[in-house]
């Protein structure tokens, strides 16, 4: 068996009438071999004909969809010099779109010989490394789906994970939860549509490996963000119904969001791989061609910018190729409407390290036909040299906004915040985003993600309490600016449980009320609690597992009430940037209002004593915040107000001769029939 001629596009192993292509990049390789195995495993090694402009490729007539397959790769062994070419270790193709087998934690995918270092590791891997299987001809039914296609400043995204989403969901078949199919259940669909959120954003399903320590521990990596092949889809949330494979069963909940008019965004790694650093394992890329895939230091030794032991070289053509074609593989077979990059600045870093705008794989998604229309979010911030951009990334682009968490949680749940920053915030951090080209739903608004506390344990601990995770509690942030309400953990305490509610409404008020797209964390609706865990990366189990069975009914429809109101406010959802002085016509968009009725001046902004003030919005919207532990009394401006939403709904608060007693710790929505009155400080006849 030889390998004829082939081509070297497109990458990757393609199937046609006549067999299968196979075309490999490797820049600094003296040779390459096709590794093809048969139903008993056994190797059958096939050297690849041809090297064209550093892409080596062959013809294998009459190959079948279905072959498994992988690679060896020859070259100098050099760390120093980064070089890590080892024929003994099997290889993934990067491109790979159907894998089996796992990264074992297991000393054959060790790259240094551990009795000779600074040489290969002579221990052949095949037997336990994961293989790619050529993939069959595309024959999937989309039955005329069409892509929601949501305007950015009516995004309201619910972010979730696709097994933490049903492992306990009642409603959910058994053999279904965990899975892409559990996720496209009615019930879970219907949940969504009742909340009134838009677009779901998926944790990471793409092929990823569980790093060899969390294995040691019997952990595993549950958030996914440890990529194995860019363009695979994760099989451990397949359900394995005969009739079905990972792919279409991924396919099959895309189209079942978009017939209920949800948008899919996918959370995609472009910063580092399952390699991790040089003490791990050799799997794909580290083996393929390690200086061109990676970010190297003068030593040799790999850059690490994401924190994770590795960083990919985006600057390098073939990288940036790789990134670029994987998205457009989500788009064209999967039909995804928008991707969420983790620690999103390494596309912006060159060889040197520095960040820029004008960076490579900006201008390449600026520019692509494919990827034009949807949605691109940015995590940003790493842990490199310079690695805070938030407010600078290209316009098109939105940002998760930790300055709006932060800001949040310490007005809400601590002190020190005036008017003036709270303001700003509720304004989409005019300050960051309000810049030529970029508009309010830049800002990627959240109280809370899948890395930090859910809601609930914002609101009921003070600690951390990552134990479990296996790192002595040294694992998760510190400075989470949580508050448990007067008791650590759980409580029984009616005081406390009261504080909690107060807390976790006017956090989800001033989330859904403000300029800027928010963003829900799946499970915060339920008042979802991990026992204080702010880390739980690696729980695949009822720690991060939302829980339905204990489910706040009430909480759901608060929130389900405050999407509904956000979605009827047009000055939240127009898109424009709120202003402050009168149009022609004299309307305001937003007057920024002291309990008294009467405009902040520039001494109110500044008094972060002051925890109390009103927006007044265009067509007659007033909202009341009261972030101090006392009841307020606010004069209102003229008009026929009615409470339309309130976030405490305590006895004692009412509406009276034009004045509201707003409850501690409150949000009030109020709205008039008449136009607002454009004067401050005049009361309700």
């Amino acid at each position: 068996m030889t390998l004829q001629d082939g081509r070297p596009f497109p990458l990757g192993a393609t199937l046609d009438e006549d067999g299968v292509n196979f075309a490999l990049f490797s820049e600094n390789a003296t040779g390459v071999e096709l590794c093809l195995f048969d139903a008993d495993g056994h190797e059958t090694r096939l050297p690849m004909p041809v090297c064209e402009n550093n892409i080596w490729h062959g013809f294998l007539a009459g190959g079948k969809a279905g072959q498994i397959y992988g690679y060896r790769v020859s070259g100098r062994y050099a760390p120093r010099e980064g070089h890590r070419f080892n024929p003994a270790k099997l290889l993934l193709d990067p491109y790979a779109k159907d894998v089996i087998g796992h990264a074992h934690d297991h000393s054959n995918f060790l790259g240094d010989d551990l009795e000779n270092p600074g040489q290969p590791d002579p221990t052949d891997s095949a037997e336990l490394a994961p293989k790619a299987r050529v993939p069959g001809h595309d024959d999937y039914d989309w039955e005329g789906d069409k892509a929601p296609r949501v305007p950015w400043a009516q995004t309201v995204v619910y972010e979730a994970h696709v097994r933490g989403m049903t492992m306990q969901h009642p409603d959910v078949p058994e053999n279904l939860r965990g899975t892409y199919a559990g996720f496209a259940h009615p019930a879970v669909i219907a949940h969504l549509k009742r909340l009134g959120v838009t677009t779901v954003e998926l944790l990471p399903v793409t092929l990823h490996a569980d790093e060899p320590r969390l294995q040691r521990m019997n952990l595993s990596n549950y958030w996914g963000y440890n990529p194995l092949a860019m363009m695979a889809i994760e099989s451990a949330y397949w359900s394995g119904r005969a009739g079905t494979t990972p792919l279409s069963e991924f396919r099959d909940l895309v189209k079942a969001l978009h017939q209920a008019g949800l948008e899919v965004i996918m959370d995609v790694v472009f910063n580092h791989t399952a390699e991790l650093d040089d003490k791990g394992p050799t799997l794909s890329m580290r083996g393929i061609d390690n200086a061109s895939y990676y970010h190297l230091a003068g030593d040799g030794g790999y850059e690490n910018w994401t924190g994770c032991g590795n960083t990919l070289k985006l600057s390098h053509p073939r990288m940036l190729q790789l990134m670029m074609d994987s998205l457009r593989y989500w788009v064209g077979v999967c039909h995804v409407d928008g991707f969420r990059f983790d620690l999103a600045p390494v596309l912006g870093r060159g060889p040197g390290g520095g960040y820029t705008t004008s960076a490579g794989p900006f201008a390449a998604l600026a520019q692509d036909p494919v990827l034009a229309h949807v949605k691109l979010i940015a995590e940003p911030w790493d842990v490199g040299g310079g690695g805070y951009q938030l407010g600078h990334f290209p316009p098109g682009w939105a940002e998760w906004n930790d300055q709006y968490r932060d800001t949040l949680r310490r007005f809400w749940l601590h002190d020190g915040i005036n008017r003036g920053q709270l303001a700003q915030r509720l304004a989409a951090s005019s300050d960051l985003f309000g810049v030529p080209g970029r508009k309010p739903w830049a800002s990627v608004n959240l109280i809370t993600a899948h890395d930090g506390f859910t809601l609930a344990d914002l609101t009921s601990y003070n600690q951390k309490h990552n134990k479990a995770n296996g790192e002595n509690n040294r694992d998760g942030h510190n400075e989470n600016y949580s508050w448990n309400c007067g008791e650590e953990g759980p409580s029984e305490d009616e005081d406390v449980l009261l504080l909690r509610t107060r807390s976790r409404r006017a956090l989800l008020a001033t989330l859904m009320l403000a300029q800027g797209t928010p963003m829900l964390l799946a499970g915060d609706e339920l008042a979802h609690s991990q026992g204080g865990n702010n880390n739980a990366y690696c729980q695949n189990n009822a720690t991060s597992w939302l829980d339905w069975a204990h489910a706040d009914a009430d909480m759901i429809d608060f929130v389900a009430r405050l999407i509904a109101l956000r979605k009827a406010c047009a000055v939240l959802v127009n898109g424009q940037w709120w202003q402050d002085t009168p149009s022609p016509d004299g309307q305001y968009d937003v007057q920024w209002l002291n309990p008294s009725g009467a405009a902040l001046k520039s001494h109110d902004w500044d008094d972060s004593a002051a925890r109390a003030m009103m927006l007044a919005l265009k067509d007659g919207i007033l909202i009341l915040i009261n972030g101090s532990a006392h009841q307020l009394e606010f004069r209102l401006p003229l008009g026929c107000w009615r409470v339309e939403l309130a976030s405490a709904e305590a006895r004692e608060s009412g509406l009276h001769q034009g004045e509201y007693r707003a409850s501690p710790r409150s949000v009030t929505v109020m709205m008039t029939e008449t136009e607002p009155a454009q004067a401050a400080g005049t009361t309700t006849q």
